[in-house]
């Protein structure tokens, strides 16, 4: 079973290779997060060459069916963040 790793372990990961303290490097972090976040909130897609690309995608609303019956359920349109890895990101975990 794949371990996870918490943002607290990564801060603590990165600050051991780059020799910059924790304070430092969990504001590094948070920023990235952040202006992670704010350009998929605007629909800017986020390209990490090497890594992959995050990007905002719509569902289109439909109708659907309620599970056990057959009455029909509107289903409203919705937004959702995608990642697609990199082509060296998926050479990296083969």
């Amino acid at each position: 079973m794949a371990k996870s790793i918490s943002k607290a372990e990564l801060v603590e990961l990165v600050s051991e290779k780059t020799n910059l303290t924790k304070k430092d490097i969990k504001i590094i972090v948070d920023a990235f997060f952040e202006q992670m976040q704010q350009s998929l909130k605007k629909g800017i897609k986020v390209q990490l060459t090497g890594f992959g690309t995050f990007e905002v995608r719509r569902r289109k609303a439909k109708v659907g069916v309620l599970p056990g019956t057959t009455d029909p359920l509107k289903i409203p349109a919705k937004k959702f963040p995608t990642f697609k890895a990199s082509k060296a990101l998926k050479d990296t975990v083969k």
